[in-house]
């Protein structure tokens, strides 16, 4: 009879959940269901034209990626070949000069001979000579003389000589790299060009899908505000029935005893499950849910909508675990602040008997843990998704879950998270997290660097800059701490570069602009910035180094003083 009795008891509870949470499917349009991918970072990019597209960029990218390389090597063999002329010409002008020293010994010597009564010779050494050692002893000094003044003069000419057919050799190879830059800056220049007509069909397309973004975010919120109005109706449920929400601490056993007119659920595997009841009535029982997992769960859906940042814990903007930890600690139960430490101490349940508050935690064998989230039912989950962007409620994909534990049963003895194995990535709130030098760490959403939908960043509060919208988030933070040390925010001249603003760039700054579709400002993930911040050692530029970090920025090594690049302004953001 008991056994019977609970089993209605759980169909019950099964059309109480379907009628106060899931209504969202029903009550909103079909297009507006939770989506695997909430914020429209799926099925975005099924355009056969911007794919096209895509792949004409990517071929622009590549030439211009290889005759970046050439340009560079012919701008150093360029700048060697011009160094060997400087060199050469300074060697001909250290040998004029010093044949020019020895032709003005000789001319000094010829115009004493000459003061003092024309030129000696061995006739005149005899003619005027007395002893006749004196005379033989001074016709050797005259042929001593002689040979002397001739071979250092004629070295110094031989010198000077070698040095002007070096000059005439460098300023030849000289000439020859000359002529291969130009030939290069010939063939980038109608690469650019390539690229700016590539540019212009790229802008068309991107924006048929800002609009199909668009759509799906406008749906994300439908979703988002239909669910909380659910779950508002599910509260006010309770409160026409006359039920007050017990303490978690009553709902612990439900085989001694329940609260007075309250009545144990069924469990999927038998018997009744711990940590909730149900307020018998027709034509469906009224599903009751401790005090603190109500609270828990009205908090998370005021939080729907804001962005997702790592390292956040709101109220403006948070990750997963920060998410679950907040409104969980908030309604009087602690939990650790990350998905794995929530993992560790949440008391797991049967997935078959997910119940609203829930911990949902969602992984791969081969990344481990991934992502948390609290359970709506058992085919919803409310959750700071790192891939859209923000807090939303999702669809649970059942092939991912790893673990359900319900908080409201207290800690269970610690186990340790699975991890990634085989080399593979770790995954952050349902985002792989790249270390900081790999290449393809600032690829996100499937979108191409540059091509990223407007509706896909957020804004930064300054001027027209957005960002990626975890970047946002922080920056946000991080100018607000600024402004309380300096009185004013970060002063920034850069930020998101869509591949129309890499081709000017490019084309204006060769030589320092990044190839267009390579650049980190591609990616919404890298600002310029200004006010101080762009000169190494002033105060400004000292605060960044020692509080950036706090907030996930970092200046990258390659900008670093003595690095060949310096570049003091430039920052980006590696906090996902």
């Amino acid at each position: 009879m008991r056994a019977r009795s609970l089993g209605r008891t759980r169909r019950g509870v099964v059309s109480v959940l379907v009628t106060a949470v899931v209504a969202v499917l029903l009550a909103a349009p079909a297009a507006a269901a939770p989506s695997d991918q909430p914020g429209g970072t799926s099925g975005v990019l099924d355009s056969e034209a911007l794919d096209r597209l895509q792949r004409r960029a990517a071929e622009v990218q590549a030439d211009l990626q290889q005759r970046q390389t050439e340009v560079a090597a012919a701008r150093q063999q360029l700048a060697d070949a011009q160094a060997d002329v400087d060199a050469a010409r300074a060697t001909v002008d250290a040998a004029e000069g010093e044949l020019a020293q020895h032709r003005s010994v000789v001319a000094r010597y010829a115009s004493a001979v000459y003061r003092d009564g024309g030129a000696l010779t061995p006739l005149t050494v005899l003619l005027t000579g007395g002893d006749p050692a004196d005379v033989v002893a001074a016709l050797g000094y005259l042929e001593a003389v002689d040979a002397h003044t001739t071979e250092v003069v004629g070295a110094a000419e031989q010198q000077r000589r070698t040095a002007v057919d070096r000059q005439t050799s460098a300023d030849a190879v000289l000439a020859e790299a000359r002529q291969r830059a130009d030939r290069l800056a010939a063939e980038v220049a109608e690469l650019e060009a390539s690229a700016d007509a590539v540019t212009a069909e790229l802008d068309v397309a991107l924006g048929d899908v800002d609009r199909q973004l668009s759509d799906l975010q406008r749906q994300q919120v439908d979703v988002n505000t239909q669910t909380a109005a659910n779950w508002r109706a599910y509260l006010g449920q309770l409160r026409e029935a006359g039920v007050t929400a017990p303490p978690a601490a009553e709902l612990l056993d439900p085989v001694r005893g329940l609260p007075a007119g309250l009545t144990p659920i069924g469990a999927a595997a038998g018997g009744a499950q711990r940590g909730a009841a149900q307020l018998p009535r027709r034509p469906v029982s009224l599903l009751v849910l401790p005090a603190e997992t109500l609270a828990a769960v009205t908090a998370a859906m005021d939080a729907l909508g804001r962005p997702y940042a790592p390292g956040t814990a709101g109220p403006d903007s948070w990750d997963c675990g920060s998410l679950v930890s907040t409104v969980y600690r908030d309604a009087g139960i602690d939990l650790p602040a990350d998905q794995a430490g929530l993992f560790a101490v949440t008391t797991p349940v049967d997935p078959a008997d997910v119940l609203p508050g829930d911990l949902v935690f969602l992984g791969t064998p081969e990344a481990g843990l991934g992502h948390v989230g609290i359970a709506l039912d058992a085919q919803t989950v409310l959750a700071a998704d790192a891939r859209a962007g923000a807090v939303v409620v999702r669809r649970l994909p059942a092939d991912q879950v790893v673990h359900v534990g319900r908080p409201s049963l207290g800690p269970r003895p610690e186990v340790p998270a699975p991890g990634p194995v085989g080399g593979a990535l770790r995954v952050e709130c349902g985002n792989t997290v790249y270390p900081p030098s790999f290449d393809g760490a600032r690829a996100w959403g499937g979108y191409p660097n540059g091509l990223i939908p407007p509706s896909a960043l957020c804004p930064i509060g300054v001027g027209g800059h957005s960002l990626r919208c975890d970047a946002a988030a922080a920056w946000r933070a991080m100018s607000a701490a600024f402004a309380s040390a300096f009185g004013q925010p970060i002063c920034i001249t850069d930020s998101y570069r869509t591949y129309a603003g890499q081709v000017r760039l490019y084309g204006e700054k060769p030589a320092l602009a990044a190839v267009p579709g390579t650049s980190n400002h591609g990616w919404g993930l890298a600002v310029d910035l200004c006010g101080g911040i762009d000169g190494f050692g002033t105060p400004q530029y000292a605060w960044m180094v020692a509080n950036a970090g706090r907030f996930g920025w970092l200046h990258p090594t390659w900008a670093d003083p003595g690095n060949g690049r310096e570049e003091p302004w430039h920052w980006e953001y590696a906090g996902g």
